[in-house]
């Protein structure tokens, strides 16, 4: 199994930037797609970035061209580098990491870390 650990969120001016880590421990051997996703309160959780087991990177329109995902494998650590932030990027931001175990390919969700943009 696969444990994540978000870190990084915080209260910030918009304009501002801030970067998320989530730490995986376990059998990180096993990690294919990765991404970070959020939900705002009212509103349904959302993909924000992600990479796929092939290498791929897609973003939400929302924020392409301001947030910027990646991963170092030697640290085990899946970041979201957060520029030029909107207050509508107010939300609960979750990693997520697709892992095979016990024979088949499974999801694993960290705990989330807020983040908070004010205007």
């Amino acid at each position: 199994q696969v444990q994540l650990v978000e870190s990084g969120g915080g209260l910030v001016q918009a304009g501002g930037s801030l970067t998320l880590s989530c730490v995986a421990s376990g059998s990180t051997f096993s990690i294919s797609a990765i991404g970070w996703y959020r939900q705002a309160p009212g509103k349904q959780r959302e993909l924000v970035a992600g990479i796929s087991s092939g290498g791929n990177t897609n973003y939400a329109d929302s924020v392409k061209g301001r947030f910027t995902i990646s991963r170092d494998n030697a640290k085990n650590t899946l970041y979201l580098q957060m520029n030029s932030l909107k207050p509508e990027d107010t939300a609960v931001y979750y990693c997520r990491v697709t892992a095979y175990y016990s024979g088949s390919n499974r999801l694993y969700w960290g705990q989330g870390t807020q983040v908070t943009v004010s205007s």
